[in-house]
């Protein structure tokens, strides 16, 4: 049992830690299998739904994990579905391979398999950071075809959404040009991803909006239940502190720690 010395050493040193931890590279796209986000439409007629799930493909020895993205009208059978085979390392999220409905049977699907992998979404991402990748493929009734993507961090925002709000969340500009023997189109949609919980928030090339309505990232900052997130959470994860426990382990690292008491104290609403 902790006395009261250690507990108000404890909740000093979590607002000292809370102050210096945005220095530290967060992580805006988790990564982990099972990872699911939901998008919908300001109208409510469209959604676009994430999900990180295992995959069987294995390239150059490499077991690949898919990022599928999924878009559909609500109320009829259209879906369409982006396929991304990846892995993860120190550098961020790499792409080996993909698989993209376009929408209509005429158009098909485009697919492509990518050596060296490119660089899809960086591990650390920062205000002015900048990639860009290309890929090659091939499309009914378009032929051959080289599509580029330029991706530019362009702010640090907080984000209202309907699953909540987010703070310091990066918006992403993704500027795509594709060409072809007959055409060259492009396009900017943009992107914000928060902090230790992915996209929240989607405006496509033709500025409709998607908001987060739902994810299993999201974390439970009011561990008491009593409808606000304040002290009384803070003292409520002490005699948790260093177990193995889902009471109060709210980033869902299989214990109770310093991260999750800096969570909290990043969240109060009262």
């Amino acid at each position: 049992m902790l006395n009261k010395t250690t507990l108000v050493i404890l909740l000093n040193s979590v607002f000292i830690f809370s102050f210096t931890i945005m220095a530290v590279a967060q992580n805006y796209y988790p990564t982990n299998l099972g990872n699911e986000w939901v998008l919908e439409s300001e109208d409510g007629a469209e959604r676009i739904t994430y999900t990180v799930e295992e995959s069987e493909e294995i390239i150059n020895g490499k077991n690949l994990a898919l990022l599928k993205i999924s878009a559909e009208t609500l109320g009829t059978d259209v879906v369409t579905t982006q396929r991304y085979f990846v892995d993860f390392d120190e550098e961020g999220i790499k792409l080996h391979k993909f698989h993209i409905e376009l929408g209509t049977e005429a158009l098909g699907v485009v697919t492509g398999v990518l050596y060296p992998p490119i660089l899809f979404y960086p591990q650390s991402m920062e205000l002015h950071d900048t990639w860009e990748y290309s890929i090659e493929s091939e499309a009914n009734l378009v032929g051959p075809f080289t599509f580029t993507s330029v991706q530019k961090v362009v702010g640090v925002q907080d984000v209202v959404t309907p699953a909540g709000t987010f703070k310091n969340c990066l918006k992403i500009r993704m500027e795509t040009t594709t060409t072809s023997a007959i055409s060259i189109s492009r396009s900017t949609a943009y992107q914000w991803l928060a902090p230790d919980i992915g996209p929240i928030k989607f405006e496509n090339s033709q500025d409709i909006v998607y908001d987060l309505i739902s994810s299993n990232l999201l974390p439970n900052y009011d561990v008491t239940g009593d409808g606000v997130v304040n002290i009384l959470d803070l003292v409520y994860m002490v005699p948790r502190f260093g177990q193995e426990t889902a009471e109060g382990d709210v980033n869902k690292d299989g214990k109770v720690n310093i991260l999750d008491l800096v969570l909290i104290a990043q969240n109060f609403t009262d």
